[in-house]
């Protein structure tokens, strides 16, 4: 079933990693999918540039030394990639890859079944790898259909950041700690991560890197803010901890001090309260998981927080696994119902897939730094 004529083919941006060490960003055009019994294609109209997709965007390359070639829709970008980063490239080298973690857009076409026919001409969201596409097939029971009134950039970002934030109030509560601490706290993740906080009650501790992110999830009624460029940081969030009682942090920055500070803090914290003194640290587990590498440089530790601690990885895939699907369908429900408000995303532009691969546009949304979300749309 169609809503409308759909042309043969589409503009797909992909990335592509040479076996000679570089990156080549270019469009492809590819046959417009045929949907399955159980797909349905959807028109993307909106795909956000999350971090993680920076991650297979441009991988290891380095963009400050990026080129440009050609127009339209036969531009390439390219950039040399450091000999020392190619072996964490083996992979994918001389693949062109599809990019775009999730994004939303119109039904098109649907196949056979009940659940496809269903979902045409409805706007739906998707979480599926390959969104920065004109169109995309996906499963029906894989779109998340976007409440009335709602636009495919309102339902653009409703997986990755949504569920990354309510997993990790899940998982502070399945593994039995009462608050958490979260890092580069200001971005459109963290500010969502807040309003979940505030909404069911949970203390949080939000760290900043200045005083206009510290002032901005004030603002949002942020009741723990640490600023991590104060002289008086360590001692900020000794005072959050100790209030907060909080024995697990998510960090986004991944590389350097930060980290060790956490754990070092959080024993800080429980040796203030302690009723008597153990050569061995507080018994108290406290935890670390890094998510995000905004410093891709090694993880410094200097062990000053006893023996009741961990640090490890934490991602969305495994997570959302691990609950199972009916639980997952519960975490999409509640973002659905809260899209406009707890779920609400900002981005600082629009651009279409050509202006993608213009490199004042690539050299802004590659800082990943808080205020400089894109947004595609692939109608463009």
């Amino acid at each position: 079933m169609t809503t409308e004529p759909t042309p043969p083919t589409g503009l797909q941006l992909r990335s592509l990693v040479t076996s000679s060490g570089e990156l080549q960003l270019s469009l492809a055009r590819i046959a417009t999918p045929e949907p399955r019994a159980d797909e349905v294609v959807i028109r993307v109209e909106a795909t956000p540039i999350n971090p993680s997709d920076l991650g297979l965007l441009v991988g290891a390359a380095d963009m400050s030394a990026a080129k440009t070639s050609g127009a339209g829709d036969d531009v390439t970008v390219t950039a040399p990639i450091p000999p020392r980063l190619m072996g964490a490239m083996g992979a994918r080298v001389d693949q062109s890859m599809p990019v775009g973690n999730e994004g939303a857009g119109v039904v098109v076409k649907t196949g056979d079944s009940d659940a496809a026919r269903a979902l045409l001409g409805k706007t739906v969201a998707a979480f599926g790898g390959a969104m920065y596409g004109q169109f995309r097939a996906v499963k029906a029971g894989d779109c998340l259909v976007l409440p009335p009134g709602a636009t495919p950039a309102d339902g653009a970002s409703c997986f990755v950041n949504p569920l990354t934030a309510l997993g990790m109030v899940a998982t502070m509560r399945m593994e039995g700690h009462t608050a958490l601490v979260h890092t580069a706290a200001a971005s459109n993740l963290g500010q969502m991560l807040n309003r979940i906080c505030l909404k069911d009650g949970v203390d949080l501790v939000n760290i900043v890197r200045n005083p206009a992110q510290a002032g901005l999830l004030r603002g949002d009624g942020a009741k723990h803010v640490v600023d991590s460029s104060a002289a008086t940081f360590k001692d900020d969030l000794l005072a959050a901890l100790i209030a907060t009682g909080a024995t697990i942090a998510f960090d986004a920055i991944g590389g350097g001090k930060l980290a060790g500070q956490l754990l070092a803090g959080m024993e800080a914290a429980a040796n203030a309260t302690a009723k008597e003194y153990s050569r061995y640290g507080s018994a108290i587990h406290k935890q670390v998981y890094i998510y995000g590498g905004l410093d891709t440089g090694p993880t410094e530790l200097n062990r000053s927080f006893g023996m009741a601690w961990g640090l490890g990885g934490w991602l969305l895939p495994p997570f959302l696994q691990k609950i199972g699907a009916a639980e997952g369908v519960k975490l999409r429900a509640r973002v659905a119902a809260e899209l406009k408000t707890t779920f609400a995303s900002h981005y600082t532009r629009v651009v279409s897939l050509r202006e993608a691969l213009s490199l004042s546009h690539i050299a802004v949304y590659n800082q990943r730094s808080t205020g400089t979300k894109y947004l595609i749309n692939p109608a463009l």
